[in-house]
């Protein structure tokens, strides 16, 4: 009877045991919002990777932070590209009371959902919407770890006149604050540097038929077309190029095209070895950690690789390290130490303009080689 009580006071005081260690952990949440499902579901799978794979690096370190043993946990959310359902998924993630958020992937989602995260105070970093527009209200919560549409639409206009000497474009946009953004960009620095723009059309993120614009840009004889929107429209539109005989015609567009993904959608089309592309960043090659990183990435999601991934990676460990010299997880204490960031990332020494930019961003021009992505700089 005396050994049966004194497994039973054992078992209560392992249990007791048990009961205050889970009390010491505490769960802090960071959402991560993409398009998870559609046409732009492989850069939201890749954009929420990264986020998954810095969580569960940041667990391996064991933070304690307001002296509790911190465990982070991502919560996924689809907002579909979609504008209402990423105001939709906002107010979700302020109900959620999550410490922060990493997204929005488009500027149409990004910058209606920023007044949301403004409103109930919790700190937003994208690593993929590119929109000026996007730091224009002035939130306090609204950071971005990557170039902005104005380098990108600038950097792209400054190739394609001074190292390509062309004279003529046309432009088309898909009509989202992306697309019109970065377009609007490229038409004004083009002008600027005295090229000729022949022609301007307009079409939609969901369209696939391309052939009546084409055909249209075709009559002007323009040495290049700008495309302002993304990759499963520009895949589309460079195998109609092809059918149109308009293979020699160069291709710009901004990071939404600038994907692997590309080279699957435009299906061999000969048109895509004169796409020329930008991205915010440098290239992995010479991002300070983006190798050895992208070798682990690869070995946990093999073939998912897109673009973005990169950037949402650090831009949790931002919020982290926030945390960390903080020492609090609230969002209210720890978001003035957002803009004092100094931290040393895998895209880049991540530092902050006081509208919540990003210091010195880099860009960098892609092109396709024999059905590769190739960085020229």
């Amino acid at each position: 009877m005396q050994m049966k009580l004194k497994l039973t006071v054992a078992a209560a005081v392992a249990a007791m045991a048990g009961l205050s260690f889970a009390q010491d952990v505490q769960v802090v949440k960071i959402g991560s919002v993409a398009p998870m499902s559609g046409p732009q579901a492989h850069y939201g799978k890749d954009n929420a990777n990264g986020v998954l794979m810095a969580v569960e690096d940041l667990n391996k370190e064991n933070l304690v932070i307001g002296g509790k043993k911190i465990k982070f946990e991502a919560q996924v959310e689809d907002d579909a590209a979609d504008p209402k359902q990423g105001t939709a998924v906002a107010q979700k993630l302020c109900d959620s009371k999550v410490a922060g958020v990493v997204g929005h992937l488009n500027s149409g989602t990004t910058i209606p959902a920023s007044k949301i995260y403004s409103d109930c105070g919790i700190p937003m970093i994208t690593g993929a919407a590119t929109n000026p527009s996007l730091m224009k209200p002035g939130y306090k919560t609204s950071f971005r770890i990557i170039a902005n549409d104005n380098a990108l639409g600038a950097g792209l206009a400054f190739y394609a006149a001074d190292t390509l000497k062309l004279k003529k474009v046309a432009i088309i946009d898909d009509r989202t604050a992306y697309g019109q953004g970065v377009a609007d960009v490229f038409k004004k620095t083009a002008l600027a540097k005295g090229m000729q723009v022949v022609d301007e059309q307009y079409t939609t993120d969901k369209a696939t038929d391309f052939m009546a614009i084409l055909t249209s840009i075709k009559s002007k004889s323009p040495d290049a077309i700008f495309y302002g929107g993304m990759d499963a429209q520009a895949g589309a539109m460079l195998r109609q190029m092809d059918q149109l005989g308009m293979s020699n015609v160069k291709y710009f567009g901004g990071d939404g095209i600038c994907t692997t993904e590309i080279i699957k959608i435009a299906a061999g089309a000969k048109s895509l070895d004169g796409v020329v592309c930008a991205e915010g960043g440098a290239s992995i090659a010479k991002m300070p950690g983006g190798e050895a990183w992208k070798k682990r990435y690869d070995a946990k999601y093999p073939g998912q690789f897109q673009i973005y991934s990169p950037y949402t990676y650090d831009a949790t460990f931002v919020l982290a390290d926030a945390m960390k010299r903080a020492n609090s997880t609230d969002p209210k204490v720890y978001l003035p130490q957002i803009l004092k960031t100094n931290f040393k990332g895998v895209t880049t020494t991540i530092q902050f303009e006081p509208n919540g930019e990003l210091k010195n961003p880099a860009i960098t021009l892609s092109v396709y080689k024999d059905g590769k992505k190739v960085a020229l700089n």
